[in-house]
């Protein structure tokens, strides 16, 4: 366990250490302040844009900010030859692989919590009730939905050539589940033989990263998860998560470092 508490907190270290993360929270929070100085033909519900607004710049920032990071933990590594003083510690590939895994998720959570607090103080400003459980739930599964994507990375930069070829398939992959997710179904029902069969196998077979997506209940008010839901979906996040890591660890395995 400290093995892998050391590797994470180099992980740690190493992003706050890089201007990705102060130049996407400072362009995040120019836009949002831009957007709430401005005025809409005088609309009370001006809350509602701002809301939108943020929680878009929010989701598109820690994407980056965790697909980037992720994808070049190993090939710099590889690159940098210092993957053989790491494994001659002794540190196991498994060692490495959660490490990595654990200092990119705290790492980006970090990010995700500033970002998330500077959202409540912008939209706190013109709300009269504060709804702080809803904000922490948001929190919460969008955390649980980024490990999922980062153990995604992680599997991802053990495949491919470069982070930037892992970075541009893993930020496709996921706009389209995003965006495309929860009506995959509906599509293939429309859709003849075999394209029916192959559109809702893929819809099963996929993580539902979209379910995590709760700026609807946030920007509308819409109240709280139950816990139960929140739960279940936390199990579920766990276990794609675990699946993701454990490909990513066999195919680690297998790596010639050399190579």
């Amino acid at each position: 366990m400290n093995k892998i508490a050391a590797l994470a907190g180099v992980v740690i270290k190493e992003l706050y250490r890089r201007k990705d993360f102060y130049v996407l929270f400072v362009l995040t929070a120019l836009l949002t302040l831009g957007a709430g100085s401005v005025n809409f033909f005088n609309d009370d519900k001006i809350v509602r844009y701002v809301k939108d607004i943020c929680l878009l710049l929010i989701w598109v920032s820690a994407l980056v900010i965790a697909v980037v990071t992720t994808a070049r933990q190993i090939p710099a590594e590889r690159e940098a030859r210092t993957i053989f003083p790491l494994l001659a510690k002794p540190v196991s590939r498994g060692h490495v692989i959660v490490g990595k895994f654990l200092g990119c998720w705290l790492a980006t959570g970090v990010a995700l919590f500033v970002f998330y607090f500077f959202f409540a103080i912008i939209t706190g400003s013109k709300e009269q009730i504060w709804p702080w459980l809803g904000y922490l739930q948001a929190l919460w599964m969008h955390w649980v939905m980024l490990a999922v994507v980062i153990a995604m990375v992680l599997l991802g930069s053990i495949y491919f050539a470069a982070p930037s070829s892992t970075s541009t398939i893993t930020i496709i992959v996921v706009a389209g589940i995003l965006l495309l997710g929860g009506h995959l179904n509906t599509i293939a029902l429309s859709q003849p033989e075999p394209i029916q069969g192959l559109l809702s196998f893929l819809y099963f077979v996929m993580p539902h990263l979209e379910w995590y997506d709760l700026r609807d209940f946030v920007v509308y008010d819409m109240g709280m998860i139950s816990l139960r839901a929140l739960a279940l979906a936390t199990v579920y996040g766990a276990v794609w998560t675990g699946i993701f890591l454990l490909l990513a660890w066999l195919g680690f395995r297998r790596k010639s470092l050399t190579t």
